[in-house]
């Protein structure tokens, strides 16, 4: 096992739905990541926006975003992660991929779909939990709207096992609810005993919202490792499971649900 991942959340501006600029824009912004680093943490709809035109931007897992991932992640020797507009069998999906050096690509389909934008009219939810087993960590995903429902999201424990250690999540989440952001992100590592990572963009979208990113780690006992409001970012924390493990076992509440 690896006692300690470097994670870097990327916290930047999107480019409304033009895939081209933002994969330009993210290619030069792979150059800059440190060395060392094991996995890179992108927003949701990292190459659209919170875009509600699937038909005209989703691509299938063969496409042109995931080779170019792939490509990334080999070149550069770690992960990379966030969610795109995905097509499968006829139907659209706001999916979090996850692509490995190695060429391992793992997905995980957005369960909760946000109503007040109508996802729910251009997009079909996800239905299964994922996670994701790397360097002897266990990872969640989720995006952004799952933020808000605890019971999705619930870590659980069987004779010292958890579900998982750390919890991430890519967002387009709107300034106006940031307190909920916020506020969500360090309940859900409290109750879960777990890391969360919450990557937002930032600017104005292609409806005018505006997102103060915001972005920001908790760390098992809902302590900020680090925040980042407005500005453009690169955000790198170091993930010590030793440090997991004895909040775990001196404070073992899980242990307790009934």
């Amino acid at each position: 096992m690896k006692k300690i991942l470097k994670i870097a959340s990327i916290q930047t501006a999107l480019h409304w739905e033009d895939k081209l600029q933002n994969v330009t824009k993210f290619t030069n912004l792979f150059k800059q990541i440190e060395a060392g680093t094991d996995l890179v943490v992108l927003p949701e709809m990292f190459t659209t926006g919170f875009s509600m035109k699937p038909e005209k931007f989703a691509e299938r897992m063969s496409g042109d975003t995931l080779m170019w991932l792939s490509v990334m992640a080999n070149t550069y020797k770690f992960v990379i992660c966030g969610s795109i507009i995905l097509k499968e069998q006829n139907q659209f999906y706001n999916r979090f991929v996850w692509v490995q050096p190695d060429g391992m690509i793992l997905h995980y389909d957005k369960k909760h779909l946000f109503t007040l934008a109508h996802e729910e009219a251009h997009y079909s939810a996800g239905e299964k939990q994922v996670t994701i087993e790397y360097e002897g960590w266990k990872i969640r995903p989720a995006i952004c709207y799952d933020l808000r429902f605890p019971t999705w999201l619930r870590n659980h424990v069987n004779e010292n096992i958890y579900d998982y250690d750390i919890l991430i999540i890519p967002a387009n989440w709107p300034e106006r609810r940031n307190t909920a952001w916020k506020t969500l992100l360090q309940a859900r590592a409290i109750e879960n005993q777990a890391y969360v990572i919450g990557v937002n963009r930032i600017g104005d979208d292609g409806n005018q919202i505006y997102h103060s990113g915001d972005s920001m780690s908790c760390d098992a006992l809902g302590e900020i490792l680090y925040q980042t409001t407005h500005e453009e970012k690169i955000n790198y924390m170091d993930y010590e499971y030793d440090k997991l493990y004895e909040i775990r076992n001196n404070l073992p509440f899980l242990k307790d649900e009934k």
